[in-house]
């Protein structure tokens, strides 16, 4: 059966037509499982919390293995000039030594034995009687846990020596910071001079107060306490505020030295010192000195100040 022309070019656009349409629904067919796929690639490879992309699990270990990959490709090159280069092996096997000699070399002895001496004050005062010459001292040799200590404390005037002391004891730590102390006491200057018996604590009190508390036994049943406490405020590397407070307290009379029973004295000071180095710093100063009771009176009757505010400037220094 024969067909008219145009028929024939009918059924050809319709050829044409079918072709196409069927072309691009192969195509979108085949394109969206790749969409799929990339879609859930990147949720695997990433998460979004607060606006951010992170990389996920699977994505950090692609990117640590990326990153080992990098780093062990980066190894392999050469170093350059400002790269790290690892020191040459030892040439020399350390010879075998036994511990006395290892502590020696590392020099980390805990029985080594070490000594010092130290003025913590030695400074001129210009006081209401006149000036004065006053000084605080320790020194001490021994180790970490056990030590002899030497200290004393004084002052002399135009007039003479004032009430001043000396102590030999023997310090024992007894726990970090903290050290007990046993021995003796001679005191000299105005007044008979008096040997004591004499036990304390000194150490590191909580936020870095030094403190120090020592009892007293003399003869003929005379007793004393002394309180000493300081504290140091870093103002810079080399500035250092100081204050301190300084008390004794006495069991009995004893008018030739101007103690009273009691609260007998008290010293608050201020002293400002610059350390040119750690084992050398000048310093000024300020202190007040006041005194109770009986030993107030007993002052004042000698024709002295029971109180007195003072300006001081010495040395503090160590070796």
């Amino acid at each position: 059966m024969s067909l008219p022309i145009h028929s024939y070019v009918w059924l050809a656009r319709l050829a044409v037509g079918l072709s196409l349409a069927f072309g691009c629904v192969s195509s979108l067919a085949a394109q969206e499982p790749a969409a799929d796929e990339t879609k859930s690639s990147h949720e695997h490879a990433s998460t979004v919390t607060d606006g951010r992309t992170l990389p996920s699990h699977a994505g950090r270990q692609h990117m640590g293995h990326d990153a080992k990959q990098h780093s062990a490709e980066k190894s392999a090159e050469p170093p350059t000039a400002t790269g790290h280069v690892a020191p040459p092996p030892p040439q020399h096997q350390m010879e075998s030594m036994d511990a006395r000699q290892m502590v020696d070399l590392m020099e980390m002895d805990d029985a080594a034995t070490f000594a010092m001496l130290k003025f913590d004050r030695l400074e001129r005062a210009d006081t209401g009687d006149g000036s004065a010459i006053a000084w605080k001292f320790a020194a001490w040799a021994g180790g970490d846990f056990d030590k002899l200590l030497v200290r004393s404390e004084g002052e002399r005037t135009q007039g003479g020596l004032e009430p001043s002391d000396a102590e030999v004891l023997w310090s024992h730590a007894v726990a970090p910071y903290w050290d007990t102390e046993l021995g003796v006491r001679h005191d000299f200057g105005p007044g008979p001079n008096r040997d004591w018996a004499a036990f304390g604590v000194q150490g590191l009190a909580p936020y870095w107060f030094e403190v120090g508390a020592t009892a007293y036994v003399g003869d003929a049943g005379h007793t004393a306490l002394r309180l000493e406490v300081d504290y140091e405020l870093s103002l810079t590397q080399r500035l250092i505020l100081q204050p301190r407070f300084e008390l004794n307290a006495y069991g009995k009379d004893e008018p030739a030295a101007y103690i009273g029973s009691g609260l007998s004295d008290t010293e608050l000071g201020l002293r400002l010192r610059y350390e040119i180095r750690r084992q050398f710093a000048p310093y000024i100063g300020i202190e007040q000195s006041r005194r109770y009771g009986r030993s107030a009176d007993y002052m004042r009757a000698a024709g002295f100040d029971a109180d007195d505010t003072y300006w001081v400037v010495g040395l503090r220094v160590w070796y």
